[in-house]
Parts: structure tokens; sequence; C-alpha cells
């Protein structure tokens, strides 16, 4: 089939209510007055975070989710619609909620999440079985987020492999906990990029040294790109081939404010590159430095540039 969309983005897709600073280091406790900058509504989940992040690169994007059928819905319809992403398989769940987050931040932009998990939950087998054709007119698929999507979690070989039978690039990121190795284990083998945070990988592994890490990951099957994301110190790629690559941090563009979706950023990043056809440590480049520029403003995306912008912050060759 033709492929008329570089990326569909599936999965968390989320109304962020952002609000700072709010202390994180102690209680708050009852009938108190904590004083707020305004409070701001972003749209969030990997759907959002990743989705705006290869938009404004330049990728055809679509969104693939339940929503509610509800006020929230009709705002991320817009937010989404503004940044030239496909809305057309936003689904509408008949019984369960948009999903939405309080996302309380710190002056030094750490977070706290107050989260009702919603319709996106509810995201299984048939939802995608049912819209495979949507998969088949694309480059790649990044879905969101692995060990969050119980109705979906037994059949996700099944879905992925599914999905790389019409010629589509599959990726999937963790958040949470990370969930553990036995249960991502069947999916490994079915996914071409897979780089979960230090924190998810190394309760998914139970090891604390990137390298290792990766090399567990390769035992248990995986034969795509496989990685792990380590903030402010960069990355750590590992190529199909098994070739490490190390990926240094790009050193933000301005203040550290919100590190709200960096991760996700950052993995939208990578995707992007890829697509381009970069080598791997260009696109790891590329990924860090959409991370770098996420957390300079509130909200996830705020402050993500287009592609040239970006590569001219990672230090890329003009492509």
């Amino acid at each position: 089939m033709h492929k008329t969309t570089d990326v569909v983005v599936c999965g968390s897709c989320v109304v962020d209510v952002l609000i700072r600073p709010v202390p994180l280091d102690h209680p708050i406790g009852g009938g108190q007055l904590v004083r707020t900058e305004p409070m701001q509504l972003a749209t969030g989940g990997i759907v959002s975070n990743a989705g705006t992040t290869l938009a404004r690169l330049g990728a055809q994007v679509a969104a693939f989710t339940y929503m509610g059928d509800d006020d929230w819905n009709h705002m991320v319809q817009t937010r989404y619609a503004a940044e030239g992403i496909d809305t057309s398989r936003l689904l509408v769940h008949p019984d369960a909620p948009t999903s939405t987050t309080v996302v309380l931040i710190d002056e030094a932009g750490e977070r706290t999440f107050l989260h009702a998990v919603g319709a996106p939950k509810l995201l299984d087998k048939r939802a995608f079985l049912n819209n495979l054709d949507l998969f088949a007119s694309s480059q790649a698929m990044l879905l969101g987020y692995f060990s969050l999507l119980p109705n979906l979690q037994h059949d996700l070989p099944e879905v992925l492999a599914a999905i790389q039978e019409v010629n589509c690039l599959t990726a999937m990121d963790a958040a949470g906990t990370g969930g553990t190795l036995d249960d991502l284990l069947p999916s490994l083998p079915h996914l071409d990029v897979y780089v979960p945070s230090f924190k998810e990988a190394s309760h998914q592994t139970a090891e604390t040294d990137p390298e290792r890490i990766v090399a567990t990951y390769r035992q248990a099957g995986a034969t795509g790109v496989v990685g792990v994301k380590l903030g402010s110190e960069g990355a750590l790629l590992c190529d199909r081939d098994g070739t490490l690559h190390e990926i240094a941090p790009v050193t933000p563009p301005g203040p550290v404010v919100d590190t709200t979706g960096a991760g996700d950023c950052f993995v939208g990043g990578l995707l992007n590159g890829l697509l381009r056809d970069m080598p791997l440590p260009e696109a790891g480049r590329l990924a860090a430095a959409c991370g770098a520029q996420c957390v300079t403003a509130l909200g996830a995306t705020t402050a993500i540039g287009d592609f040239a912008t970006t590569a001219e912050l990672a230090g890329l060759p003009a492509y």
C-alpha cells in the first residue's frame, strides 16, 4: 500500500492541567492556600508529546486512541488540528472519559502527577486490528505506554506482528515502573525500536548499568534498535547489528522549567531521524535536542522547534 502517513502515534492521550510552582518536598496539607502562576491547559501523553514533536519536525502524523465524548475531546481535536495531526482515528469510547492529569511542578521543574486514566486504557487488540488499514498506510507506528495498557498487554505481540506484516515499523515506549521483563519478553522480537527510560529499563531488567540493560534486552529476543534514555546524561543506543552508540546530552537552549514529556519528545525525535535515514548516532542527537528543547518551557511541546532549529541545536549537518 502507498504510504500516506509517516507515523501513527497510539495510546496515551491526556489533557494536562499544569500548575507551578508547587513545593514537592513536603505535604501541602488541608486548608492551605498555595499561590501559583496562572494554570495552563496542555495536551499530554505520548500521542500529544511525540506526535507534536514529529509534526513540527516535518512528519505526517496520525493520532490513534480512545477519547471520551466530552469537552476535553474537543480541546484535543482543536490542538492537534493546529499542529497538522490527523485526528480521523481519535475514536470516541461510548463509556469512558478523556484521560486527564493535573501536573504539579516545583521550582526546579520536577513534577508530580494526579492522573485519571480514562479511555486510552481500554485500547485492545480489536481496536488495532479493526484499523489495520491505518498502519498499512504508514511508515511507522509508536505506542505508549507499555505496562499501562492492561487490555492490550496479553495480545500485544500479536498486534505488533500484524502491524509489521503490513510493512509498518513498530516502536514502543514505557512509563511508570516500566512493568516486568516477563511481560515485555513476548513483544521484544516484534519491536523495531524500543528505548525506555533508565528507571523503566532498570525495573524491567534488574540492571543498573546501561550496557547490561541493552545486553539483557538482546538476550531476551530484541532484534531492533534498543537502548535506554539517561536524562541529563544523554542516552545509550544499540543498532540492529549490536553496535553501541553513546549519545551525549544536548545543552538546553534555556533554563530548565518543566521536565514533563522529555522522554516522549526524545522518542519522537529519534523516529524522525530514523525515517530520514539518518545513521543511529545522528538520529540520537536529534532526539537529544528534542528532549533539551522540551524542558525549557511549561508543557511538553511548548518549546519544540522545527527540524532546522532542532538539527542546529543538535550540531547536525544540513539534511
